[in-house]
């Protein structure tokens, strides 16, 4: 889901012109473009570890409340723990996933800065 993200360089470099072929690509379009794209991107990214963050929380509550009634069940322990580190590792990819739209959108403000300025209500 981060192949955009991991090829923004090479997409900025073939679509935004040099100053000799300005004149024959509309940078500002290109930019917009590849704006829209790495916002769906994120936007998609963040809602589905969101919701894998939901569902695993979710089986964590009900773990707890059977280990609670049931502390002797070494099997339902081990799936509570099983879910714990799910858990944990889906917040980790929430931080993971906000310094990968941090740099992306910093390399392409660097590039498209002078063609296009996204609306406030999109960043």
């Amino acid at each position: 889901m981060r192949t955009i993200d991991d090829r923004v360089i090479h997409a900025l470099n073939t679509s935004i012109p040099t100053n000799s072929f300005a004149s024959t690509i509309d940078a500002s379009s290109q930019c917009k473009q590849l704006y829209e794209q790495l916002l769906l991107a994120h936007q998609g990214r963040e809602t589905a570890i969101k919701h894998c963050i939901n569902e695993t929380s979710t089986n964590v509550e009900i773990l707890r409340k059977q280990r609670d009634s049931n502390a002797d069940d070494v099997q339902l322990v081990m799936n509570l723990r099983k879910q714990q580190s799910m858990l944990r590792m889906y917040q980790r990819e929430m931080n993971v996933e906000e310094v990968v739209k941090d740099t992306t959108t910093k390399v392409f403000y660097e590039r498209c800065r002078l063609h296009y300025t996204p609306e406030e209500s999109q960043t």
